[in-house]
């Protein structure tokens, strides 16, 4: 199988062979075209272009009939009838150009004869600046030169080196452009002082030129390889002597080196006699350096080598030595506490000499001196809550691995305290995407105690988001402007604070910007609205800072009636008055109301936000019935100013006192029952039921009722079971029944409708009880039973003449009720609050001469 495809390759390439060398026999076989002098000229030269038929290749035996054509490149330039023609060209221009010869036997068929290519060149220049080098102790000699104009033909550069004792080296380059040429041997440093000549020469068809011979010796040519293996050591680890140290070869003398920092494009130069190390004092600390060696072989001969490989390297650290730029921010919290904010910058690479592992950070009170808080951090900023009172001072420094910075110090005061100091008509105007100018005047007459001006700027504080980082910069006191810029972002809204220093005193003046806005995206989101003393408040979110496309000037709150096709009534707000809410106090009571917010930039408005409903309640209007009130007072003052008008007024409430509130009342002492009857020591039983029901009809005298009661009984009020009398708790004209008074002791219950008396007459207490045919249910004050008695009025008051009639709790008990149902039942004619009870020290006994009776004073 192999064998039969190698048998096809041949055949293959054979075929090939064969084609191409028919092709090119088959060429010119209708005629030749010759060209004198040559087909390789000077420029300018003329040459002589001749066609011919060979026998029997032309059209016909009439030579009439044959017509040649003579082409340059495409262009027809020459035709004649017969069997050949002859054309002189002129103007050939550089290079090489195509002359063809074609048979014509009719207009529209043409068949090639022969064609020839006729070169324009140049002679070759002298080669010039011929130089030569040998890479190394161990290199071969490489010459170069300048071969000058492009002669546009075939030139060949020869090049031939000669030496001491007859050494001759020669070596040809055959490429076009052939400017060096490697010779190829190696100079030996032997006889370093011993001569060479290298010469080149450039040959053409039109001719040859030399170059001047160049004579060099060994020192001469020889470049030195670029030293290697460099590395740095800085004694005690410290940048005050580093040593650079390398390697080079044997020969070389003489070094020189470059260094510089990565971030500059300047390079410091020195040269070097020691042989491979070289001392450098002038190092900063911490600092990423590039170093590059160059050698050679003799002081004053030869040439340098290249530069090495660039080594980069990153010097040891040292102290910091410049100090931080620190600002502050106050927030009080509330009465007794404010929030401190301390903000720094990085140091530069210069100053901090090292990386900056931590910051310390001490906070004090001045008039104490003692460092009240002490903390370690590695960021730029802290926080920390301090009291309002006394005066405090920070410091702050920077920590590498080799030591600390200087501490700066700040007080804290309030940076905007000295109003005299805050500088005028502060604004910001964008200066492009991501720049802003601020400017401002001077404060007046305290300008000239200006130290310096701090410009501070950062995003508005977002309620839901971290506080965003405090930005800012110092300018001299001579200026009153600053471009703000690196990190503004378009579209966004900065506060901008513009502070005046003098010594611990600040005055400061702030504005709100931005570089770029439009209308917001989107409106306030309204998230409460309540109503407050007759107005409403709305509260509100603000728009997303993403959102908010600007800095917003207004909001603008829109109502109206509910269901109402009318046009909105509007209330615009400024934004600093009231950022998330405010109150309107022009909506009626009653009304439902539609409620939406907008927000405003200086590019035009959002859209609306969320719609709400609200309806107002309101409350009464204390105006209505004040006014009146006050009316109705002054005319009843002006009526009893009137001496007339005061003597009907006392005679009408004369009339409407009740009869019993006079202020004679008899002496019950001097009542027929209190002679006839003696007190006896003698208990007996009273029908409880019957003295709560059998009340006296309303012709008969109201009657007055005495009781006392001894020994250890304790008889308790209690009601009787009967619908229309009031539940246990509630009131009964002016007075209160609670669950104690309508029960019995518990040490002893008595029957539940008669009081027994264990011996004798009845030791009644002194009661009184009255009805009127208008009376009304009443409280017993006291522990007491009612009797139905009759009444004898008298001249000195009223007292039961019927004392004789008590019964027994055998007696049937009639129900009384029944026969007063269309009357109202009166326990007790006195108020509640003239009633007292009485106190008397006599033994348990009690008489009627020792009673006293009176309107205010008399009491069960």
């Amino acid at each position: 199988m192999a064998q039969t495809n190698g048998g096809c390759s041949l055949a293959l390439i054979f075929i090939i062979v064969l084609l191409l060398a028919k092709a090119n026999i088959d060429v010119c076989k209708r005629g030749d075209v010759t060209v004198k002098p040559s087909r390789v000229i000077s420029l300018g030269s003329a040459v002589n272009i001749s066609c011919s038929l060979k026998p029997e290749q032309g059209c016909s035996q009439y030579p009439s009939v044959n017509r040649l054509i003579l082409y340059k490149f495409d262009r027809q330039i020459h035709f004649l009838h017969g069997y050949s023609l002859s054309s002189q060209v002129t103007g050939l221009p550089l290079g090489t150009t195509l002359f063809l010869c074609k048979l014509a036997c009719s207009k529209n068929k043409e068949f090639r004869i022969c064609g020839a290519e006729i070169s324009v060149g140049v002679v070759p220049e002298q080669p010039q600046n011929l130089s030569c080098i040998q890479k190394g102790e161990h290199g071969t000699v490489t010459c170069i030169w300048d071969r000058g104009r492009d002669t546009h033909l075939y030139t060949a550069y020869t090049l031939q080196l000669t030496g001491p004792k007859n050494f001759t080296w020669q070596r040809q380059c055959n490429d076009h452009y052939c400017d060096h040429l490697d010779l190829g041997i190696n100079l030996t440093p032997e006889l370093p002082e011993s001569s060479y000549t290298a010469k080149v020469t450039a040959t053409n068809s039109l001719g040859n030129a030399s170059s001047i011979p160049s004579t060099f010796t060994f020192l001469d040519i020889v470049r030195p390889l670029p030293p290697w293996d460099i590395r740095i050591k800085c004694v005690n680890a410290s940048v005050s002597r580093c040593i650079l140290q390398w390697r080079d070869e044997v020969l070389v003398l003489l070094n020189r080196l470059r260094y510089r920092p990565n971030s500059s494009r300047s390079w410091t130069m020195l040269r070097s006699r020691s042989c491979g190390r070289q001392d450098l004092l002038d190092l900063k600390p911490f600092t990423e350096y590039e170093f590059q060696i160059s050698s050679k072989l003799h002081l004053y001969k030869g040439s340098w080598s290249d530069w090495s490989e660039p080594f980069r390297t990153q010097t040891p650290e040292e102290e910091p030595t410049g100090t931080l730029d620190v600002w502050y921010m106050k927030q009080p919290i509330d009465y007794n506490r404010q929030q401190i904010s301390l903000f720094w910058k990085n140091m530069s690479v210069s100053e901090a000499r090292g990386k900056i592992l931590h910051y310390l950070v001490t906070l004090q009170e001045v008039a104490g001196g003692k460092v009240t808080m002490q903390n370690i951090t590695e960021h730029t900023s802290w926080t920390w809550i301090i009291p309002r009172t006394g005066n405090w001072a920070a410091t702050v420094s920077a920590a590498n691995s080799k030591g600390s910075s200087p501490p700066t110090r700040i007080n804290i005061t309030d940076l905007c305290e000295a109003e005299l100091l805050a500088p005028r008509q502060v604004s910001a105007n964008s200066e492009g995407v991501d720049n802003m100018m601020v400017t401002w005047e001077p404060p007046g007459r305290a300008a000239p105690a200006v130290q310096e001006y701090v410009v501070e700027w950062r995003e508005p504080h977002s309620r839901s988001d971290t506080q965003p980082p405090l930005n800012w910069l110092r300018s001299p006191p001579y200026n009153v402007s600053a471009l703000i810029s690196g990190n503004i972002k378009p579209y966004s809204c900065y506060e901008i604070c513009v502070c005046a220093l003098s010594g611990d005193q600040r005055g400061c003046s702030s504005i709100r910007s931005n570089s770029k806005h439009k209308a917001p995206l989107s409106g306030p989101h309204i998230n409460a609205i309540s109503e407050e003393k007759g107005n409403i408040v709305i509260s509100w979110n603000e728009i997303p800072a993403q959102e908010q496309m600007g800095c917003i000037l207004h909001y603008r709150i829109y109502w109206k009636e509910q269901d109402s096709n009318s046009q909105p009534q509007l209330c615009e707000i400024p934004y600093r008055v009231s950022p998330n809410s405010h109150s309107i106090d022009s909506l009626q009571p009653g009304v439902t109301y539609v409620l939406w917010i907008t927000a405003l930039t200086a590019a035009g408005e959002s859209p609306p936000g969320n719609k709400r409903e609200f309806h107002l309640q309101g409350k009464a209007n204390w105006s209505v019935f004040v006014a009146p009130s006050i009316c109705i007072a002054v005319v009843i003052v002006g009526i009893f100013s009137t001496r007339y008008f005061r003597q009907k007024v006392f005679v009408l409430l004369s009339a409407l006192r009740p009869q019993w509130c006079s202020k004679e009342i008899p002496d019950p002492a001097n009542s027929t029952w209190a002679k006839k009857y003696p007190t006896v020591e003698e208990k007996m039983q009273l029908p409880l039921d019957r003295l709560l029901t059998d009340w006296p009809t309303p012709e008969e005298p109201e009657p007055l009722v005495i009781s006392e009661v001894l020994h250890q009984v304790t008889p308790v009020f209690r009601h009787p079971h009967h619908p229309n009398w009031p539940d246990k708790g509630q009131e009964i004209q002016g007075h209160y029944t609670s669950e104690e008074d309508t029960g019995y002791s518990a040490s002893s219950l008595p029957p539940p409708r008669a009081l027994i008396a264990e011996t004798g007459l009845v030791d009644l207490y002194k009661m009184l009880g009255s009805r009127s045919p208008d009376s009304k249910p009443g409280h017993l004050a006291g522990p007491v039973t009612v009797l139905p008695v009759d009444y004898l009025p008298t001249h000195e008051g009223y007292l039961p003449s019927n004392i004789e009639y008590l019964p027994s709790h055998e007696a049937p008990i009639t129900d009384p009720l029944e026969e007063l149902k269309p009357q109202h039942i009166s326990l007790s004619i006195f108020p509640s609050s003239s009633l007292h009870p009485l106190t008397f020290s006599c033994d348990k006994q009690l008489t009627l001469d020792r009673l006293k009776m009176g309107c205010s004073s008399l009491m069960l």
